[in-house]
């Protein structure tokens, strides 16, 4: 249980607590810092899960509470410390919120636990979104912010596909493509449910 990917992942879950005070004490450079650091944590434990085969069941969703932590607590700090921002960028934020808790809802009520699916969209979505944020706080152009947010709302549709093809939950499906493989071919991909 102990491992690099899972230790990565369990920090997100201890930087978000810390993300909203910072927010909550105007802590401007602070909460950028452990944004990055977060989202490095992000992009680093999947590589180091597969790099060392500490791929588990365990760490997929570790990763996703890790995952749910920040996309939750973000917007509200990101509101508390450049509410400018959100007010700007409100459809755009909201529609990205949406389209985070809807596939997370039914993935619950389907599996009755978070759907940890890693496909490769949210992958991409979650590595433009945000850079995207990070570029717009920074006083960057909310372009790149508009269409990270239509990639996370394709790759939201994507796991909400997923759960919908799949007869019950598994963890790490990289696409689409690869939930219809393994309905065809059975869960355990040799024909056998």
């Amino acid at each position: 249980m102990i491992n690099i990917a899972n230790i990565l992942s369990a920090s997100r879950l201890f930087i978000s607590p810390l993300l909203l005070y910072f927010a909550w004490t105007s802590s401007h450079n602070l909460f950028l810092i452990f944004i990055i650091l977060a989202l490095a944590t992000d992009l680093l434990d999947g590589y180091f899960a597969r790099r060392y085969q500490q791929v588990t069941e365990f760490g997929a969703r570790l990763d996703s509470l890790g995952d749910m932590a920040i996309y939750l607590i973000v917007p509200l700090s990101v509101w508390w410390l450049w509410p400018q921002v959100i007010i700007r960028e409100a459809l755009y934020v909201g529609t990205a919120l949406i389209s985070f808790v809807i596939p997370v809802l039914i993935g619950f009520a389907k599996f009755r636990r978070l759907t940890s699916y890693h496909t490769w969209g949210a992958k991409l979505s979650a590595l433009l979104l945000s850079s995207s944020v990070l570029l717009m706080l920074l006083g960057g152009p909310a372009w790149a912010f508009h269409i990270a947010t239509g990639i996370f709302i394709l790759a939201e549709m994507e796991e909400l596909c997923i759960t919908a093809l799949l007869p019950r939950w598994q963890a790490d499906i990289p696409s689409v493509f690869h939930a219809l493989r393994m309905r065809g071919r059975g869960m355990d991909g040799t024909g056998k449910s």
